[in-house]
């Protein structure tokens, strides 16, 4: 399968879970500021790196199910990086859905242009090393974050979101491979 076209795949389950999260719960995640998405994302991105030098677990929530979370928690951090200060809490479903496609979409093309440039060289990486990777972008985007968001050099948290999000793409698509 393309790395595309497993894009897609993975991105379709994603959006699934996030909608059908979206019909339980209404946008109560835009209640969430910036930093406590980015918080989110660190907790899970620290069980999977807490789950694979450990070797084992003790909740049942899978490993797979955490990548997902990070990406769905990225394209949470993308909508709101987009919506107006002023936006309301409760958002309709269906700008909901079409601003979650808008982002990952948007993702998507990223993913595609740097996978041109760099070669894929992501395929031949440890899921544990993209999990460091997003651990790392973390690190940078809080960083940003307590500086109020002013980059001096730096591609800006947006970007670090959109790499994350791709990081965890990543990491499915190797252990399903791997499957």
């Amino acid at each position: 399968m393309t790395t595309a076209a497993h894009y897609d795949l993975i991105l379709a389950r994603c959006r699934e879970l996030f909608l059908a999260k979206t019909y339980d719960y209404g946008t109560a995640w835009r209640i969430l500021r910036l930093p406590s998405v980015t918080d989110q994302i660190f907790i899970k991105a620290n069980r999977i790196r807490t789950i694979q030098e450990v070797g084992q677990q003790m909740i049942a929530d899978d490993v797979d199910g955490e990548f997902v979370a990070i990406i769905n928690y990225c394209l949470i951090a993308l909508m709101q990086l987009r919506l107006p200060a002023d936006a309301p809490l409760d958002l309709p479903a269906d700008q909901v859905a079409a601003t979650y496609d808008h982002e990952a979409q948007a993702n998507r093309d990223l993913l595609l242009a740097k996978n041109h440039d760099y070669g894929e060289a992501w395929r031949q990486m440890r899921v544990s090393s993209i999990t460091d990777l997003i651990l790392m972008k973390l690190h940078r985007i809080k960083q940003l974050e307590d500086l109020g968001g002013a980059a001096r050099v730096s591609e800006g948290v947006e970007g670090g979101y959109r790499d994350m999000l791709n990081y965890a793409v990543f990491a499915l698509i190797l252990r399903e491979d791997k499957e």
